[in-house]
């Protein structure tokens, strides 16, 4: 390590930003070479706080990923957007009106509108469906608009713990289908996105109540997008159960909001929050485009020593 790379990240410093949840790190150049011990406060920092911020960081994709990597084993995603970058299989880049753009008849309004049709449907964590979803996530901002735009993330060991004892000791040994398409509203006649949904179908049953591999923490692992049913109950009880425990992870005293700008960079255990993109930025005609690198995970395992179980479409490492 040089110095000038040392001196610009000696001064370390996590600020917490929300009681339960989120914190900003200041004092570190993420360009620089980081030494072990900035490595071990930001891991720290995350699994305290769930999710933490950079701001003013000068990040480009080929820096993005090294940094990630000192965290993980980032994902090589098989499909990615038109948007994402030649030469770095491992960045994903999301362009507003670029994701659906016109593909299978719908603008990217009506998409998030048959999607995203309840108050709660949109939370969710990155790749719930699959057998081991990925440990974590880092997103970097190239371009966003002057206002509107931010992201919300909760957390969901503070959801778990904010429940009464008799109702965590009932949801400890439930589990649920987290399935790929989950309440999307078909279109009236063809509907060739949900031919697309049912073609590549994604599934699989976790606990709802998650041991999180290195905090040790029972995580409420619920969310809105991929949540189909929990197992060995009834659909209106599931409902109703769904509900309350959804309504309970995104109570605002477990939740923060992050306000992005050029160059902001958001690292969030995935394992252990869900989030909620924007849906207050699409009517005004600015561009929003992020760039995400997410690390591989684990299978989950619940409250009883037992992993999650795939359904279809998904292996584990396999993307």
């Amino acid at each position: 390590m040089t110095t000038e790379s040392r001196t610009r990240n000696q001064a370390a410093e996590v600020r917490p930003v929300a009681g339960h949840i989120g914190a900003e790190i200041a004092g570190v150049d993420l360009t620089a070479e980081l030494d072990d011990a900035v490595v071990a406060l930001i891991r720290e920092a995350v699994l305290r706080w769930k999710v933490v911020f950079f701001r003013d960081q000068r990040l480009d994709h080929a820096g993005h990923v090294a940094f990630a990597r000192r965290f993980g084993e980032p994902v090589v995603l098989g499909r990615r957007g038109s948007a994402s970058p030649a030469g770095f299989p491992e960045v994903e880049t999301t362009a507003d009106r670029l994701e659906l753009g016109g593909r299978f008849g719908m603008e990217h309004e009506e998409w998030l509108q048959r999607r995203r049709h309840t108050l709660l449907r949109g939370w969710h964590c990155d790749h719930g469906a699959r057998i081991d979803p990925p440990a974590a996530t880092i997103l970097r901002a190239e371009t966003v608009p002057p206002y509107g735009g931010d992201t919300t993330w909760a957390n969901l060991a503070a959801a778990y713990a904010g429940l009464s004892a008799p109702v965590r000791a009932f949801v400890d040994g439930l589990r649920a289908e987290h399935r790929l398409g989950v309440g999307y509203q078909p279109r009236p006649g063809d509907d060739s996105y949900l031919r697309h949904l049912l073609d590549h179908q994604v599934a699989s049953v976790h606990p709802l109540v998650r041991v999180h591999p290195e905090s040790g923490e029972r995580v409420l692992y619920v969310n809105g997008y991929y949540v189909e049913q929990i197992a060995d109950v009834s659909r209106p009880e599931s409902a109703a159960l769904l509900e309350m425990l959804l309504e309970q992870a995104v109570r605002p005293e477990y939740t923060v909001r992050f306000r992005w700008e050029p160059g902001s960079v958001a690292f969030w255990d995935n394992r252990a929050t869900i989030h909620l993109a924007p849906g207050d930025n699409a009517h005004l005609g600015f561009p929003r485009v992020m760039h995400r690198v997410m690390l591989h995970g684990e299978v989950p395992v619940g409250v009883d020593g037992k992993p999650s179980e795939p359904v279809t479409g998904t292996e584990v490492r396999r993307w």
